[in-house]
This record gives C-alpha cells, structure tokens and sequence, in this order.
C-alpha cells in the first residue's frame, strides 16, 4: 500500500463504506477529498462526523465537479455509487486511476477469496464458511457488506496471518469489477429481477450475476444450489471444480452418482467431496428453510476445502446465526431466546414466525406509522404464536385486531415485555423479538433494540 502514500484520494459517497475509505486513506498517508451528491441538509451526521476526522477532508457535498475528479490521482466510489457516473468517465478519460472500493480492496488483497455470490442468503452463507473456518483454526477475513466492506480487510494489522477471505458480492459490486475471480464462488440463487436504475433490463441483472462462473477456472471451485440452478448453462459449463447441494435426496433423484456435493437424506446431511461424510443436525440452532439451503452451500464449500468433519459439525450445532436476523441469543432453564428485531414489517414478521415448527412466545410492537393494515396476519398470528407480548407506541392498535387470536398482553416498556416473555415461559418454548413495525419509537433503529434486548435477556 506504500506506492498511494501521499496521493491525491477522492472518495465518491459517504454511506458506511465512504467512512472506510476514509479510515484506509487517512491510514496509508493520503490527502483526501470526499464529494456526495446529496445535500449537506441530507448529510448533517455524516458532515458532524467528517468534522472530527484528522486530518480533515475537504468536501463537495450536493454535487459532483469534474474538477475534483481531474485534479485527483486515484478515485474510489462505494458500489452504491452508480458506475455509469459521467464523472468517473471524465476521470477516466484525464488518465486518473478509478475503482470502486470492492475494486480496490480485491486489486490489493494478496490472499484466497471465497465470494458469495447470488441474490440473497449471502450474509448467512459468508458467516457460516467463516465460522467452520475458525473452527478449523484458520484466520479469516468476512465482509463485502456495508456493515464490513470489504476494504476493511487492507486496515486489519494482522492482514499478512489471514488465510481467507470470504466476501459477499452482490451485483451491484460485481458491475464495478470486471476480471474478478475467487479461489471459490458460492451461488445459493440468482433471482430474475431489474434493479432500477442500475440495471437495463433482468437480462444484464442475470449477465452481471453470473461474470464470477465465468472467470473460473480448473483450479477454483464453485458451489451451486441443484434445486435451483442445476438448469443454468452457464452454471452448469463452468470450467471449475463444480459441486452442488440439494435439500432433497441425490440418491432418490438417481444422480448419486453424476453429481459431487451434498444433499439431505434419511434426515442427515450426507456429503460426497474428497470421501464420504454424513452430519447429524437435530441440534442446529438457527431455524428455517432458507437456513437449512444455507447450511448446505456452507457444508459444500467447507468440504471441497478439505475443512475437518469436527469442524463442520461444530459449526451445525453452534453457528448462533447473523446479528438481528433470527439470531439465537441463548438457552435459559430450558427457553430459548432469539432476535429478529431486523423485521420491522409484518410481511417480514409472517415470514419468520412460519420458520417456527412450535408456537412461540412473540414480542412485536414499535413505531406507529399510519395505514398499516394487521388484518391478514390474523391467522399466522393464531397458528404460531401462543403468547403476544405487545410493546410500543402501536401496541393499541396491533391489539384491536391481533389480540383475539392468542394470549395477549399489552406492557408499558420494552424492559417489561423482555420479563413478561420470559415469566409466561415454559421449558420448550422460544421467546422470539420480531417487531413487524419500525424501532424509532424508542430505539436509535433494529440494530440498537436488538442489543439492548440481548442485554436485557443475560440479567434475567
């Protein structure tokens, strides 16, 4: 990183990911310049954070001036920052050095990338690879999101000891990189959709989705969902070392043996990479069918890189899930506890309560925005909840049309509804927080209501 000390940096974007390129460049010695589109009115923390920065960047804020991409040496934009940027053409055009920051941090990793590809399931995906990994006592990088962009891995001290790094990559990024390829691509699912904006049509959407399976080659690996794409040519060309995984039986379909992977049968998980192997999961801790299909990628890819069997197991029956997502907290006198409080819609709500085989114990509530209808959850509410914990400044009107339907009771603070879940508990049960509506009625957003319930669980 020695040859950009003391350049001339223009950071393009002030989201998440601008802060991290901004902590790189401030670290390697640059002088920087950060330009938004946005207005300094729509930017106020953003601007209040610069401000403590040192030294202090100099900023564009409501506009993009060609002078600033011409007078500076290189230029990294977040892959929120549309590609197609006219600016970064005029950069381009003056001789300047353009990247995206995911472009950036892969031109200067030097280690093995694993990339998550595909439309969704990608956090969990990266995680659990990271989590056997380390179990395995490998050192491992994981980010690619804008939580952990990936550009963090070029500020971690340690950088040189790291064995992996396993990214998600999304196609958003994949449109700001070309020749970009992984030691490995995981592809769980590729969704036909037209991002707007970004994307032309579903077609170039499918086209970008796919450029890392067409980089690959003998060398690499790539792991793909039979289910759902065992039918995609170009999935199915690929020059690499290609291994599948299905939630149904190899055996049953009679393709055990054509196809090397892994798959579900007699209700463990059976795996045919490098010799047979076969895991128990009765005591997997994170719930769901969508989980089940990411545990299977995560296996796949985990066996192929020769990751021990105690490892993997260990992962099945630990791996707590990602912060905020259906995570599990912990186990309590028999009660498990877990944190959903990313779903602040009711549509998200019905979608995670359905993941549930028992009826759980539900904390929901929060901010009261007009015109959210409750009617249509009538039913999920009455077949998978037993006792409704109601909380917030929308506790009166989810309890109108909700209350009816299960036990219900309605408390006056979050810390309140935390105890009451547990006090009307039994062994078996699982407390579950799934608001199904947004956290700022008291919270900062899910994130900070998600920790404080964690917290509130281990005084219990």
């Amino acid at each position: 990183m020695e040859q950009y000390k003391g350049k001339k940096v223009l950071v393009v974007g002030l989201g998440k990911t601008g802060f991290a390129l901004i902590n790189l460049f401030n670290h390697i010695g640059c002088e920087i310049k950060v330009t938004d589109i946005k207005p300094i009115f729509d930017l106020n923390k953003q601007v209040k954070r610069l401000k403590k920065v040192n030294p202090n960047p100099t900023m564009t804020l409501g506009e993009h001036k060609d002078e600033d991409f011409i007078e500076a040496d290189i230029i990294v934009y977040s892959s929120s920052v549309d590609p197609h940027l006219p600016q970064l053409k005029v950069a381009r055009d003056h001789g300047r050095q353009v990247f995206s920051d995911f472009a950036f941090a892969y031109a200067n990793c030097k280690k093995p990338i694993i990339a998550v590809c595909g439309s969704y399931g990608r956090t969990t995906i990266a995680h659990m690879v990271g989590y056997a990994l380390k179990m395995d006592k490998k050192n491992v990088f994981v980010g690619g999101t804008s939580e952990e962009p990936f550009i963090n891995f070029l500020t971690l001290p340690n950088q040189d000891e790291i064995d992996y790094c396993v990214v998600e990559v999304s196609p958003l990024q994949l449109q700001t990189i070309d020749n970009f390829k992984p030691v490995m691509a995981i592809y769980p699912n590729i969704e036909e959709k037209n991002l707007q904006g970004r994307f032309k049509s579903s077609v170039e959407y499918l086209d970008v989705a796919l450029k890392v399976a067409r980089e690959l080659g003998p060398e690499n690996f790539l792991i793909a969902n039979f289910d759902k794409l065992a039918s995609n040519s170009v999935l199915r060309n690929s020059k690499a070392q290609a291994f599948w995984y299905s939630r149904k039986s190899f055996v049953t379909m009679g393709v055990i043996g054509e196809i090397q992977g892994t798959h579900f049968h007699d209700k463990r998980i059976h795996n045919n990479i490098h010799y047979h192997s076969d895991f128990k999961v009765t005591d997997m801790r994170i719930i769901g069918q969508n989980n089940r299909e990411n545990l299977l990628a995560s296996i796949t890819a985990c066996k192929a890189l020769k990751v021990s069997d105690q490892a993997i197991q260990y992962t099945i029956e630990k791996f707590p899930g990602i912060p905020h997502r259906n995570e599990f907290v912990v186990e309590k006198n028999g009660v498990k506890f877990y944190n959903d409080s990313k779903s602040e819609t009711m549509e998200q709500l019905r979608i995670t309560l359905e993941d549930y085989k028992e009826p759980v114990i539900l904390i929901a509530g929060g901010k009261e925005i007009e015109g959210i209808s409750y009617e249509k959850y009538t039913e999920v509410i009455q077949d998978k909840v037993r006792v409704l914990v109601l909380v917030g400044e929308v506790k009166e009107n989810m309890n109108r049309v909700l209350g009816d339907f299960t036990q219900t009771y309605l408390v006056g603070s979050f810390d309140e509804s935390v105890l009451l879940a547990y006090q009307k508990s039994r062994t078996g049960d699982s407390i579950v927080l799934c608001p199904g509506n947004d956290s700022s009625d008291v919270f900062r957003d899910f994130e900070e209501k998600g920790n404080y319930y964690k917290k509130l669980i281990f005084q219990l």
